[in-house]
């Protein structure tokens, strides 16, 4: 047991993969990215952590051990790990409720949650339940992503502004605070904070190149020092301790984990959505593939291996993500060399940031919040399918007026629903003859399509199951009275029906029972192996007889006309076969 335990961990490791396909070539260009991202890592990761509720020093924290541990389970090549800023904000929901902010107890659980978050994305990738992402839809996220920044930039308003605000996850609240300040706001905050937003926006045009975040914090610590901003009132991140984390295990007990259980459910699924979905870019960028699976054990190892050195929760970012592609990483190798560039400066450069402006922090948050919002996804989604563009639209709002968690579930919840509407009304389309051909095609879609006299031909574009039963048989019947013409046969091409459950068997019988009532046969088609299995087990397949069934429409219509022919004496197969293509004209058995 024990041996193939182990066996299943080594396969479940791709650092051999890396490390075997290293070069001195991969290695200068993973170098070269991972130092990049790295200095653009550090204003950031201090910069999240604040968003969290949490000191800065815990966002350096979480881009260290976090970033040594994914490649060891990873399969995305160029994703960069380290604080997210939807994360945080995620994570200061979740403890602002339960524990007050600035607090040691805040601090542990903030960590404690970053245990729970790696063990579950661990359990989660073991039970192979990679497909549980799907729950979180593409409205769902691109709606809780564009909340979420408005969410952030506006918490950091009091940074801004050198007033003190309080904590609220809801940005009316935070308005109508500002509101009632206005008359203490700090002009010299206010100045640092526009300032440091101006040069955020307006350095990636001029200098591209460099980066924007690291500038913004040398200038304003420069020019805090000198000119004694602290002494003029100015909130600065004051002293960080120095060294790197040390070693120490989450106290856990079964209270504190029931109460931060939402909180890191949430944020598991949150992260791993977005590691994936970011992964995939990616990769089909690059031409591999990521291991959905695998990549829950990545991250969350790294989670939980981090909480043991007082780490926040990690995931992939799309923006140092996309830097290591645009400067060259070709391996996750790529983290280590971040992560060397975060102990560097826990080692040697946090006296440093002492004099480091608050509201400098708060324009690199504010920046980065407003870049999170996508205005053009929120128009393809409205462009696509406008019900996807209203949940997006739904969950925003649910996130932004009830609570960040509150808007996942009812996004999800939404989603789900729109899912089982769509189910539960398929499109039933009836089809017509295509002239020249065996073909049937829709009436509506193809102009070329003729209705066939006395027989009614009808194609499901959907599963058959309870959610649409009673819609498909009040469909049929329905249908069947409005036509306004004689109908003495109703064809059903079931070639998209891939299953069955007993609601809609039930329902099959109670539609072909009400149409013999009404004098009407009832035929099925293309109907696969496991279908007709059902059928055939259901006494479905006795009831109406072995001829009821055939393997494409074309042959229920032969089928159906030579009956009548047969019986009436009439030509109806020869003027049918006179319209289609010119094939040899066979007689095929019906399907069983």
């Amino acid at each position: 047991m024990w041996h193939q335990a182990w066996t299943s961990f080594r396969e479940s490791l791709t650092l051999d993969r890396w490390l075997s396909k290293s070069t001195p070539t991969t290695l200068r260009k993973d170098g070269a990215a991972g130092v990049t991202v790295g200095v653009m890592l550090i204003p950031q990761a201090m910069a999240y952590a604040v968003i969290a509720g949490l000191p800065p020093i815990y966002g350096l924290y979480g881009a260290l051990v976090p970033l040594l541990i994914y490649p060891v389970f990873g399969t995305s090549r160029q994703l960069a790990i380290g604080p997210q800023a939807l994360d945080m904000l995620i994570l200061a929901a979740g403890l602002g409720a339960v524990v007050q902010v600035g607090t040691g107890e805040y601090v542990a659980m903030a960590i404690i949650v970053t245990a729970m978050v790696g063990i579950l994305q661990i359990a989660m990738g073991a039970m192979q339940l990679g497909f549980v992402a799907n729950l979180l839809s593409r409205p769902v996220i691109a709606g809780l992503t564009s909340a979420a920044a408005l969410i952030i930039s506006f918490s950091q308003l009091g940074s801004l502004l050198g007033v003190d605000l309080g904590n609220s996850q809801y940005v009316h609240v935070v308005l109508w605070r500002v509101l009632n300040h206005l008359g203490e706001v700090h002009l010299l905050s206010l100045g640092i904070g526009t300032a440091g937003v101006a040069l955020l926006l307006l350095l990636p045009r001029w200098l591209p190149l460099v980066p924007e975040a690291l500038v913004v914090v040398i200038l304003a610590t420069g020019a805090s020092y000198a000119f004694s901003f602290e002494e003029s009132g100015v909130a600065v991140v004051g002293a960080i301790p120095d060294g790197l984390p040390p070693l120490s295990l989450p106290t856990l007990n079964l209270n504190t984990l029931n109460t931060l259980l939402p909180a890191a459910v949430t944020l598991a699924l949150v992260q791993f959505m977005k590691n994936v979905s970011l992964g995939r870019v990616f990769a089909t960028r690059h031409g591999y593939t990521i291991d959905a699976n695998r990549e829950l054990v990545g991250i969350g190892s790294a989670n939980l291996v981090g909480s043991f050195f007082s780490s926040i929760p990690v995931s992939g970012s799309f923006s140092r993500s996309a830097v290591n592609d645009q400067t060259g990483a070709q391996t996750p190798l790529a983290n280590w060399f971040t992560a060397g560039v975060i102990a560097l400066t826990l080692l040697f450069l946090t006296p440093l940031f002492y004099y480091l402006p608050l509201p400098a922090l708060a324009a690199i948050i504010i920046v980065a919040g407003i870049g999170l919002i996508d205005l053009q996804e929120l128009r393809s989604l409205f462009k696509a399918r406008r019900r996807d563009g209203y949940i997006a639209l739904f969950t925003a709002g649910c996130t932004l007026f009830i609570g960040i968690q509150e808007g996942i579930l009812l996004g999800i919840g939404a989603s789900v629903i729109a899912v089982l509407f769509r189910i539960s009304r398929p499109n039933v389309a009836e089809l017509g003859h295509v002239p020249g051909t065996r073909l049937f095609r829709d009436l509506d879609r193809f102009d070329q399509a003729v209705r066939l006299r006395d027989i009614m031909v009808l194609r499901v574009d959907a599963s058959f199951s309870f959610a649409n039963a009673e819609y498909f048989k009040d469909f049929i019947l329905e249908k069947s009275e409005r036509e306004g013409r004689n109908i003495d046969v109703v064809v059903v091409d079931g070639s998209s029906i891939n299953g069955l459950d007993t609601t809609a068997i039930e329902a099959l019988f109670s539609v072909a029972e009400s149409l013999e009532e009404e004098g009407i046969e009832l035929h099925l088609t293309g109907l696969i192996g496991p279908v007709r299995e059902v059928v055939r087990r259901s006494g479905l397949h006795a009831l109406l007889g072995e001829e009821k069934f055939h393997l494409d429409t074309h042959e229920a219509v032969v089928h159906v006309l030579e009956q009548w022919d047969a019986a009436e004496g009439t030509d109806r197969i020869d003027q049918y076969f006179a319209t289609t293509e010119p094939e040899k004209r066979e007689a095929t058995p019906a399907a069983s």
